[in-house]
C-alpha cells in the first residue's frame, strides 16, 4: 500500500514524511519523490514484545512517498505531480494552517480551504479530461454499438466533475463499479487531510477559519487531523520520560504522528492481525473483510495453499488473562476454518500443511 504525501511547496509536508518514516530526506529536484517506509505504531505490538520478549519486534508498515509540492501555474510541475498522485495507492494531503515570518507562503495569507480546493480542482480536472477523452474515443469509435453502459457511465462521470464533486462520492451500482476498475481516476483515491496548524494553535485549542476549514471538509466526507508539525519534530527529538513530560505540558495523551497513522489505517479499511513467538511478534496489514485463509497468504503463498486451521485468540482477552494458559482455561481459545473473517486484534497461529 503506497501513500502518496502530497500539498503545496512549504506546507509541512516533507516535515511529515521524515517525522513518519523517521529519516531525513535530501532537498528534491524537479520533479523527484522520496520514498521510505513508515512503521504504523501500535500500542498492541509494544505490550506483546514485552510479554514475549521477542528477538524481533516488527509493526505493520505502509510505503511513504513525498511528491513534489503542486506549483501553481507550471504546466511541467502539474504534469509530473498528477503523475505521482496517479502512482500512489491513497493520498495523505498536508495543509498549511500555521503561520510563520520565516516561512513565505502561497497567495494571499494563510487559507486552507483555498489551498485544499487548489490540489481538488487540479485532480478533478485531471479526472475530468481523462472521462472526455474516452467519451470522444467511444463515440468516434467503428465498435460504438456494445459500450452503451460505458459511454452511460462516463456521462455521468463528467457530469460529477464539472460539478466540482469527487468521484469517490458518486453513487454507483456494482456493474458501474467494476467498469471504474478499469480506469486509473485520480478523484477515486481514498483522501486524508493533514492540518498542520502553529504551536500557539496547539496551545490554545483553537486557529483562524477553524470552523470554516472543518465544516468544508465534512461537507465534502474528507476525514482528517490536526497536528503541529513543528511540535512533532521536537516529540521525536527526546526519548522516554522527556518525551511523556513534555507532551504533559502540552496536553497530549499521544503523539500527532499515531494520530496520522491510525487515521489514515482506518480510512484506508485496513486490519491489523499478530504472529507472536521468542523468535519475533510480527503486525500483518490485510483489507477489513479478508478471511483466514488469504491473511495466511500475507506470511506465505505456502501457508495460504496448504491451510488447515486457524488457532486465533483476540488481543483483548490476552491482555485481560494476562497469559495464554490463562485464556484457554476460560474457553477463549479458537480454531477457525479458511472463510473465517480475520478480526481487528487477533493473534493467529496457522496450521498448515504442503
Amino acid at each position: 500500500m503506497q501513500l502518496g504525501i502530497i500539498g503545496l511547496p512549504l506546507a509541512g509536508k516533507t516535515t511529515i514524511f521524515e517525522l513518519m518514516t523517521e529519516s531525513k530526506v535530501k532537498t528534491q529536484g524537479v520533479g523527484k519523490t522520496n520514498t521510505a517506509m513508515a512503521r504504523v505504531p501500535d500500542h498492541r505490538v509494544d505490550w506483546l514484545s514485552a510479554l514475549y520478549k521477542p528477538k524481533k519486534t516488527t509493526y505493520a508498515q505502509l510505503e511513504m512517498v513525498d511528491i513534489p509540492g503542486l506549483s501553481p501555474g507550471s504546466e511541467k510541475a502539474a504534469a509530473m505531480f498528477l503523475d505521482s498522485v496517479r502512482k500512489a495507492d491513497a493520498l495523505l494531503h498536508v495543509v498549511r494552517v500555521f503561520t510563520d515570518s520565516n516561512v513565505p507562503y502561497q497567495g494571499d495569507g494563510i487559507n486552507p480551504v483555498r489551498d485544499i480546493e487548489n490540489i481538488h480542482y487540479e485532480l478533478l480536472l485531471a479526472d475530468l479530461g481523462l472521462v472526455e477523452r474516452r467519451i470522444k474515443r467511444i463515440e468516434e469509435s467503428k465498435k460504438k454499438k456494445g459500450q452503451e453502459k460505458e459511454l452511460a457511465l462516463l456521462h455521468k462521470l463528467q457530469q460529477a466533475l464539472e460539478n466540482e464533486q469527487a468521484l469517490s462520492t458518486v453513487e454507483l451500482d456494482q456493474e458501474e463499479n467494476d467498469l471504474l476498475l478499469s480506469y486509473q481516476f485520480l478523484t477515486t483515491k481514498p483522501m486524508l487531510v493533514c492540518l498542520n496548524i502553529g504551536e500557539d494553535h496547539l496551545a490554545e485549542g483553537t486557529y483562524p477559519g477553524q470552523d470554516k476549514v472543518r465544516a468544508y471538509l465534512e461537507s465534502h466526507q474528507l476525514p482528517y487531523v490536526e497536528v503541529s508539525a513543528s511540535i512533532e519534530r521536537d516529540i521525536a527529538e527526546l526519548d522516554g520520560d522527556e518525551r511523556q513530560e513534555f507532551m504533559q505540558e502540552l496536553g497530549l495523551q499521544e503523539s500527532g504522528m499515531v494520530r496520522v497513522a491510525r487515521t489514515v489505517y482506518q480510512s484506508l479499511d485496513l486490519l491489523s492481525f499478530f504472529t507472536v513467538g521468542e523468535d519475533e511478534v510480527k503486525a500483518w496489514t490485510v483489507t477489513a473483510g479478508s478471511p483466514a485463509r488469504k491473511a495466511a497468504g500475507k506470511i506465505h503463498s505456502d501457508i495460504e495453499r496448504g491451510f488447515i486451521r486457524a488457532e486465533v485468540v483476540a488481543f483483548q482477552h490476552l491482555y485481560e488473562m494476562g497469559t495464554m494458559a490463562a485464556v484457554k482455561e476460560k474457553g477463549l481459545f479458537r480454531l477457525e476454518g479458511k472463510e473465517y473473517v480475520v478480526a481487528d486484534g487477533d493473534i493467529i497461529h496457522f496450521r498448515f500443511n504442503v
